[in-house]
């Protein structure tokens, strides 16, 4: 468990001696100013970290800095993977990327622009504009596209002074990239191939899957560069940069090896070929592929999947191939796809909103693996980044579940099937939905709290909830409940676990485990309510008119009697016994989501009120007990009235705070209200919820979710490998 939920339950369970009312102090912010951030004065979003490489999570490489130049790359955990570009200009050396050589000037930058699937950079000098563009073709209408590892880096390069110059570019990345600590042993090779020079290095102990954890780099398989009509060497990197920089080439391949990742610093390295830039406006295009071959990706109860790009046998001489052939299509087919995504997410909640969502959509999927199963077909594993590095947890995959939901009807099942067929499994003995299958990248049974052995620090109602929430909006989604219907006995014990334990929960914890154990919890109530009516709406679909009768009006006494029992004035209580308390009742999204109707608008229109009298310079507080706050939650909370100006007024703090937070690390969801500090989390796939908005709009989620080509995969439940297996030791 990380010891982030650790502290925040001894905290809290201190201060609940002595009542809810008194928790606001149980914690507090830092007392120290943060550091100012330069706020761009276009009214832009620089995020406190931009994704560069963003592929899965061991793949995927950030700038922690305002500027490309400031810093070394690093990975989304803080350690550095260092990536460098240096260009000439007419013979002089500049930085484009990295902080390395620190003699070497550095072109000014003059634009950051973070899009789905691009982030795009902008530098000016010596004559020159340069456009450098890393492109990760997340593009959900493609599985295959989703899960190949590959990031590409695409340099225009424009004459601004009318005058022609002649151009050379050099890039080099680390070996770090491919080792957990860097003093771990690696080796490298070079080789040319279908037009391409590339470049390798792997650990030299190839441990394949061989730990799980979650401040970890992975330590297996090999990390490619590779770029056509290029020269390429492996050698220590201040002798490859010296080199171009002094005579315009590279060293031969250093052959002492193995070495320690960090030893004298051995580097792939690339310079491209030669080009010269017009003066009549039209660019100079150079690039290359970025890739990681990871062999096996999960272990699942035992058995090691393949990525699913491997699934038909593929090699990485076959994935660098296919991803250079279709490089021509993706610079095409990414601006296109970027632009029709950030103009529906600007019309619903405006151009903040949508630089938002664009940061969250990289995050999301690197935090994702999509693997093959025996069959071939595709499961999906989230990784639960800096909170305890769990695997496929469901109150993560929850709250990530709008931008998957909104893309891809076939991720979204590959998500759901392996807490379904584990569920299904001896293996899970309780009543309720388990909360993980393990720690990434082991799915080989719960891991958390009282994991099989007991419901010791479960959380019952919160992850039950959740997956009968999603099965519906899936069932919504497809205009039928199929999928379902294939594990129905099990949701149907789900349903009647609800029945009889959700609407006034136990002293139990909910996904807001930091905060501790809280009985009578108002929210967690709310989503059980939901839940009810999410599975009286899956009964209706599948036919069984009864049931869906039964629950469907079970869930609206529930509501009348939550409105009742929840109420304190001007807004609804935290707890059902605590009188002068609140909460973000963000659970109650789904009940407008889904048609239900259970809940009046006026309990929004009275909570929104409310939110927006106490609600802070960076955002509104979970709730009354401290400060801090959760970003996906605050992005469903703006959404309960279905009022732009409502919407805005909570956003827009959110968006202050991702500007002047000086925590550089991928976008946290916890973080401090007052003073934009990071209370604790980052990299999160759970900020997928900000795409939450769109789920409002029928015609805009049938339009995205029918781009999947993989919609209609033959999908049953997977060969129950789980009715037999053992966790690995």
């Amino acid at each position: 468990m990380a010891w982030e939920r650790v502290v925040g339950r001894w905290l809290l369970a201190a201060v609940a001696l002595v009542g809810v009312d008194s928790a606001r102090g149980a914690e507090s912010p830092p007392k120290n100013e943060p550091p100012a951030r330069v706020i761009r004065s276009d009214g832009g979003l620089t995020p406190p970290a931009s994704p560069l490489v963003a592929c899965d999570p061991y793949f995927s490489i950030w700038s922690m800095a305002d500027r490309l130049t400031d810093g070394p790359t690093r990975h989304w955990t803080g350690k550095v993977h260092p990536l460098t570009c240096l260009i000439r200009i007419d013979g002089k050396t500049h930085r484009l990327m990295g902080d390395q050589p620190p003699d070497v000037p550095a072109l000014e930058q003059t634009r950051l622009e973070v899009l789905p699937t691009r982030t795009i950079y902008g530098f000016r000098g010596a004559g020159v504009e340069v456009e450098l563009v890393f492109l990760t073709a997340t593009l959900p209408e493609s599985l295959d596209f989703v899960s190949r590892p590959v990031t590409y880096l695409v340099w225009n390069i424009t004459s601004s002074d009318g005058k022609p110059h002649r151009i050379r570019l050099y890039f080099d990345a680390g070996a770090e990239i491919a080792v957990d600590q860097p003093r771990q042993q690696v080796e490298w090779t070079t080789e040319k191939a279908h037009g391409l020079s590339i470049a390798r290095v792997g650990s030299q102990d190839q441990a394949i899957l061989g730990k799980r954890g979650d401040d970890l780099r992975i330590d297996w398989g090999y990390f490619y560069l590779a770029a056509p009509q290029s020269q390429v060497s492996a050698a220590d990197r201040t002798v490859c940069r010296s080199e171009f920089i002094a005579n315009e080439k590279l060293p031969e391949m250093d052959q002492r090896m193995p070495r320690a990742a960090d030893d004298a610093g051995p580097a792939l390295a690339m310079m491209l070929a030669e080009g010269r830039v017009a003066p009549d406006g039209k660019p100079l295009s150079r690039w290359l592929m970025l890739a990681y071959d990871d062999l096996y990706s999960i272990q699942y109860f035992g058995q090691n999947l393949r990525p699913y790009w491997r699934r038909k046998g593929a090699s990485a001489d076959d994935l660098l191939k296919i991803s250079a052939e279709d490089l021509d299509y993706l610079k095409r087919r990414c601006p296109e796809f970027d632009s029709e995504l950030m103009g529906d997410l600007t019309r619903f909640g405006g151009a903040r909103y949508a630089r938002i969502a664009a940061l969250a959509y990289r995050q999301c999927f690197a935090a994702h693996k999509l693997a093959a199963d025996a069959n071939g077909q595709p499961l999906f594993f989230s990784k639960e980044n800096f909170s305890n590095g769990c695997i496929g947890t469901v109150d993560v995959i929850y709250p990530a579940s709008p931008l998957i939901l909104l893309t891809s009807p076939a991720l979204t099942k590959a998500m759901l099937v392996p807490v379904l067929d584990y569920a299904s499994s001896p293996r899970w003995r309780f009543p309720f939905a388990p909360h993980d299958l393990g720690q990434y990248p082991w799915a080989n049974g719960q891991r958390y709290g009282g994991g099989e052995r007991s419901e010791e620090n479960q959380m019952p109602v919160e992850e039950t909830g959740n997956m009968l929430i999603m099965l519906a909006a899936l069932a919504q989604l497809e205009g039928n409940a199929d999928f379902a219907s294939r594990y129905w006995p099990l949701i149907a014990r789900w349903a009647v676990y609800l029945e009889e334990k959700g609407f006034d929960p136990e002293n139990q914890l909910c996904t807001d485990d930091f905060a501790g154990h809280l009985a009578r919890n108002v929210n967690l109530s709310a989503k059980a309510i939901v839940a009810l009516g999410a599975y009286g709406k899956l009964c209706q679909m599948r036919g069984d008119l009864r049931s869906a009768e039964h629950y469907s009006q079970l869930a609206r006494q529930m509501a009348a009697r939550w409105i009742k029992e929840a109420d304190d004035g001007d807004h609804f209580r935290l707890a059902f016994d605590k009188p002068g308390t609140w909460s973000q009742k963000y659970n109650l999204v789904w009940d407008r989501l889904l048609g239900l109707n259970l809940f009046p608008a006026e309990v929004a229109e009275r909570e929104m009120a409310h939110y927006r009298k106490v609600q802070n310079r960076f955002g509104l507080p979970l709730d009354n007990r401290t400060t801090y706050t959760k970003l996906d939650w605050i992005l469903w909370t703006a959404t309960l009235t279905g009022k732009r100006a409502d919407f805005e007024a909570l956003v827009d703090p959110v968006y202050d705070m991702l500007n002047h937070t000086p925590d550089r690390v991928p976008m946290t969801d916890w973080y401090w209200t007052e003073n934009a500090r990071k209370r604790g989390f980052q990299a999160r796939s759970i900020v997928g919820g900000v795409f939450l908005g769109l789920l409002y709009d029928k015609a805009v989620w049938t339009k995205w979710s029918r781009r999947d080509q993989s919609r209609l995969l033959p999908w049953a439940p997977s060969p129950a490998k789980t009715q037999t297996a053992q966790p690995a030791s």
